[in-house]
């Protein structure tokens, strides 16, 4: 890196800045995700926020998926905070969302460890009780979306990882019996649901997913009413287990349907293109995988943008584990999910947007610098661009973009009205700083 001292040309200023966009014109040219699903007999879906279901988010989660799973808003902490006070506004804003959107709702999650309310798992209950409980809330909640939900996880994660059941509130006070009482009480309140149970680290062929596949087959044969096996696939990048598709069929052979639940795929940050790439390989080979097995119904992606993804704050160093980036760009993993559902995408042309960074002008302790966003060949819907200083400078205002700094990583966004960027067309935003001795170059980032 070199410093710039005062009196260099503003020409010697000029540096390359990464930049990241959202919604580039290849991808809206693309067939949307759920055509390419349905034309394969499959489902495609995704988890979603229910307050975040406008403007862009939405217009995705309502163009490209077929099914939708609210994230958290049908789980008991969520839906009955207090004993006998319900709570379903966000519940029923994904219901209604679907429904205008001409998509199916995935319910989630009934009976789970997880995300129940205080008084229920701080109460002393006897089995008794705690069945009743148990039953109430599962014949209040499918019975008030009867006929609006296609399929239920009913019993979410009831394994440890060695195949024995999880010491649970719901093993713990009714035994193992919670499973098949779970669904009987879902199929009487909504017989036309399709009931599941979920869990994770049950992609492939081990111990648990054959506990997992030895208690369906048990409760097949006793007459239990079980339509299904969810695989959460929350997997770890390169890691896609051998067994997947092997897994998927002999639960099918059961006669059962398969879902693929809750996908992502996390990487050690920071991405770049080799993580990327490889991310786009283990989303294809999973999709595919489904794709495969004709009881494998539905693959349903964990959040499809990294802002709205639970892996960073759950997993400290792992991020970018969905298809599309925190600007909504479709990352690599979006072309591999279509691709293994057959179709043929086209990818942005690599450097067609472009940003350069300059300064304007410059005095003993400050600066005005402007970036400029251009495209050729393609174009842009929303853009962000990033640049670490090397010596120190320090934002103090900006105009046209929404800038932050965090030490020397600066990050800035476009304005509401200025985030479209034409094929042949350029914006620019600017910004003043503050600078002590030297004005170095800002350093150039990826990604």
């Amino acid at each position: 890196m070199r410093s710039l001292r005062l009196g260099l040309p503003l020409a010697a200023l000029f540096t390359g800045v990464a930049l990241l966009f959202t919604a580039p014109a290849a991808h809206a040219a693309d067939t949307p995700l759920r055509d390419l699903a349905a034309a394969r007999g499959k489902v495609i879906g995704t988890a979603v926020t229910g307050s975040k279901l406008t403007g862009t988010y939405g217009d995705l989660a309502g163009g490209q998926f077929s099914s939708l799973t609210p994230g958290n808003a049908m789980k008991w902490g969520t839906v009955e905070p207090t004993q006998g006070t319900f709570d379903w506004t966000e519940a029923d804003q994904i219901v209604a969302f679907a429904q205008a959107h001409h998509q199916q709702v995935r319910g989630h999650t009934l009976v789970w460890h997880s995300q129940n309310p205080g008084w229920l798992t701080n109460g002393t209950w006897t089995p008794a009780q705690l069945g009743s409980l148990l039953q109430n809330h599962i014949s209040t909640e499918v019975g008030r979306y009867k006929g609006e939900i296609t399929a239920w996880d009913v019993v979410n994660e009831p394994f440890n990882e060695d195949g024995t059941y999880r010491s649970t509130i719901w093993y713990d006070g009714l035994g193992s019996d919670y499973i098949a009482n779970a669904l009987t009480w879902a199929h009487a309140a909504d017989p036309a649901a399709k009931l599941y149970i979920n869990d994770y680290n049950v992609e492939g062929v081990d111990a648990k997913s054959t506990a997992l596949y030895d208690l369906v087959k048990s409760l097949k044969a006793a007459g239990v009413p079980i339509d299904g096996v969810g695989l959460q696939a929350h997997l770890i990048l390169g890691q896609i287990p051998a067994t997947l598709q092997q897994n998927i069929q002999r639960f099918a052979d059961l006669g059962v349907d398969v879902a693929i639940t809750e996908l992502d795929v996390r990487m050690a940050l920071p991405s770049d293109s080799s993580k990327l790439a490889q991310q786009k390989a283990d989303f294809k080979s999973v999709v595919a995988a489904c794709a495969a097995v004709i009881r494998c119904v539905n693959v349903t992606v964990w959040g499809f943008t990294d802002s709205d993804s639970w892996v960073d704050s759950t997993f400290p160093g792992y991020g970018a584990a969905t298809p599309y980036d925190a600007n909504y760009a479709p990352k690599p993993a979006y072309y591999g999910i279509a691709e293994a559902l057959g179709g043929t995408t086209t990818t942005p042309p690599t450097g067609a947007c472009t940003a350069a960074y300059a300064v304007s002008s410059q005095w003993n302790t400050g600066f005005t610098g402007q970036v400029t966003i251009a495209c050729s060949g393609a174009s842009l819907t929303s853009w962000k661009v990033n640049w670490t200083y090397g010596a120190g400078q320090q934002i103090t205002q900006a105009w046209n973009a929404t800038c932050t700094q965090s030490g020397a990583s600066v990050s800035c966004a476009n304005a509401s009205y200025n985030g479209t960027v034409a094929d042949g067309s350029s914006v620019t935003f600017g910004f003043n700083a503050s600078w002590t001795g030297s004005n170095p170059v800002p350093t150039v980032t990826l990604g």
